[in-house]
Order: structure tokens, then sequence, then C-alpha cells
């Protein structure tokens, strides 16, 4: 077993397929901690949702660091893009990258669409997978400012490509997170509020 997931269940008592099973539904699902411990009741085991919710906490980190390491190459030309996404009643923005093959770089979700946000996103990816070649981008201005600010600081700056339909594979990629989110209907209506 990973030293570091060892670490973590080192005070947690309940079996691991149990905690594994109800931190990845919770993740990869959209359900509630009450309907997870519903689910497992079913199934005869008596979990509480906070229960369920300490886990997620202590394990998610220790998961991410793991699968992180394990993690295939990227290519090195970039797409990427942001999208609005409904969080606990909140609208954040998540910024996406995928390779040309369309295989997740990286995502980071902000609260705020602006130059910050952007290279936040830019850095973090960048720190993750290696500075690419190119990156893909839409027409956004706050985009192409943070890599701006990047390439400044580079010996060899990213090329940077504003070209319409180049973008479609993150575009695309989107769907999938949009069907489990509200849709864009609803969030017009709570602009207009």
């Amino acid at each position: 077993m990973n030293p570091e997931v060892a670490k973590v269940l080192k005070r947690l008592h309940y079996p691991l397929e149990v905690m594994l099973t109800c931190v990845r539904w919770y993740v990869a699902y959209p359900l509630s901690l009450r309907h997870l411990e519903e689910m497992m009741a079913e199934r005869g085991v008596s979990v509480d949702n906070s229960t369920v919710h300490r886990w997620a906490l202590k394990l998610l980190p220790a998961l991410s660091k793991i699968f992180r390491s394990h993690k295939r190459p990227v290519g090195k030309s970039w797409r990427m893009d942001e999208t609005y996404i409904l969080v606990r009643g909140q609208w954040k923005y998540l910024y996406r990258a995928v390779d040309k093959a369309g295989h997740t770089i990286d995502f980071l979700l902000r609260a705020q669409r602006d130059k910050a946000a952007a290279r936040r996103f830019f850095e973090k990816a960048i720190a993750h997978n290696g500075q690419p070649d190119s990156v893909t981008i839409d027409g956004s201005p706050v985009n192409l400012a943070a890599l701006r600010d990047i390439n400044a600081e580079q010996e060899a700056p990213i090329a940077i490509r504003q070209v319409e339909y180049l973008n479609n594979i993150v575009e695309r990629d989107h769907r999938a997170i949009k069907r489990q989110t509200p849709h864009e209907s609803t969030r017009q209506g709570a602009l207009s509020r």
C-alpha cells in the first residue's frame, strides 16, 4: 500500500473498500452525502454522511498526489478554455486544458474570470506537466494577457494561437461537465435577477 494512503488510513476504522467506494461515488457522480449514506445502508453498511465527508477530506488529497505521479505524459500542444459551472449554488469558472489528443492536462476552479485566475491556471498546469510548445486559446483577452506575462518570464516563450475551431476539442469536452450541471438558461435566469 502507498505510504501516503497508509498514513491517512491509520486512524480510519472502516474497511478500505467501503471508504474508497464512498469517496469514489462522491466525486464521480452528482450525489449528496445523504444519498451515499442511504446507498450504503441499502448494502448493509451503516455509515454517517459526516463520516463520508471526513473520508473525502482526508483521502482525496493523498489520492490526488498518487494519481498525479502515475499520470501519463501529455502533449506539448495544449488547447485551453474556461467554462462556468454551478458549485453548491455559486457560479464558478472552470479552467481546463487538453492536449491535441484530447487528454486532460489540468483544471482549476476559480470564482473569478480574470487575468490572475488565468495566470494561476497556467502556472499550475506548467508546474505539473512541463512547459508546452504552444497553447491554443479562444478570443479571451485575459487568457492572452496571462500567457504574455508568463512568456515575459520564460527563456523559451510559449507560442500563443488564437485560431477559431482549433479549440473545439476542449469545447466539446466541456459538454460532459455541462450535462452534470444546470443548463445555460438557468445561468441566464440567475444573472438577470
